[in-house]
């Protein structure tokens, strides 16, 4: 009978995947891969032969075709080979469950027709950043959000910890058919965010490095100047915090501790 297994590579593809990971690849007998880059499909194919490229999917040349269309044939494509009987893995860039709709998509498909399927974590983007950035988020927590939901939604960030911006490249596209923003987009956003945040906080773009060679960008600049910043699909907006932390009296006297003992 077949299944599924939808797993991460991480982002540096042969250092960051799990060995469980690497042993479902291995003893598949279909591996479908949507990972960055040629590199990491070549090194995915020396784990095993028989690897089917999703990015096929995507809009070709001059081609304009929603993401949802994209997305809907990936999991077809998924779901046949399991519905064959066929033991199949599905490789995704990062982990394969986060801002990354094909894998819960086709695990949840073919549960519902009777299918053992499930998911193993990767390292994403987020525990790259925390280790390249050097920060530590229990410090003053953290809020996370893809970037146009945040503008689309009434979303309130507290401006007492770090706040994430995932996809800012395409802050404000809603079409699912482009893979840009414009400058016009951006701006909207910064005066969005300016409810809390003031144009000069310094805030910073990050890139994770999806090889061992490479460095991961962080790149610091002024709120107000993200409108002319140069963006790729991998940039995220990293917001520190920009005020401090502030003791709720009201709970501190309930549990009988006063600030002094927080340190």
């Amino acid at each position: 009978m077949g299944s599924l297994v939808c797993v991460g590579t991480g982002l540096q593809l042969a250092g960051q995947m799990s060995v469980l990971s690497r042993s479902y690849i291995e003893h598949a007998e279909v591996v479908f891969s949507l990972l960055p880059d040629g590199f990491a499909q070549q090194w995915l194919m020396q784990l095993n032969s028989n690897v089917i490229n999703l990015q096929q999917f995507y809009a070709q040349d001059g081609e304009v075709k929603s993401r949802r269309d994209t997305y809907e044939q990936m999991i077809c494509a998924i779901l046949d080979a399991v519905r064959a009987g066929k033991r199949t893995v599905c490789a995704l860039y990062g982990h394969p469950g986060v801002f990354a709709c094909v894998g819960h998509l086709a695990i949840a498909r073919a549960r519902a027709e009777g299918f053992v399927a499930k998911m193993e974590p990767g390292i994403s983007a987020e525990a790259c950043l925390w280790a390249d950035v050097g920060i530590d988020p229990g410090q003053s927590g953290h809020q996370s959000f893809e970037a146009s939901q945040f503008m689309f939604y009434q979303h309130v960030p507290d401006p007492a910890c770090y706040l994430l911006l995932w996809q800012i490249a395409l802050a404000g596209e809603h079409t699912l058919t482009q893979f840009h923003t414009s400058a016009d987009r951006l701006q909207i956003l910064v005066e969005q965010l300016g409810q809390w945040y003031a144009a000069d906080h310094q805030v910073l773009i990050y890139e994770a490095a999806n090889l061992p060679p490479l460095s991961p960008r962080i790149e610091y600049l002024p709120l107000g100047e993200l409108p002319r910043a140069k963006l790729s699909s991998k940039s995220t907006l990293v917001i520190p915090p920009a005020k401090p932390l502030e003791y709720n009296y009201d709970i501190l006297a309930r549990l009988g501790i006063t600030p002094a003992d927080l340190g």
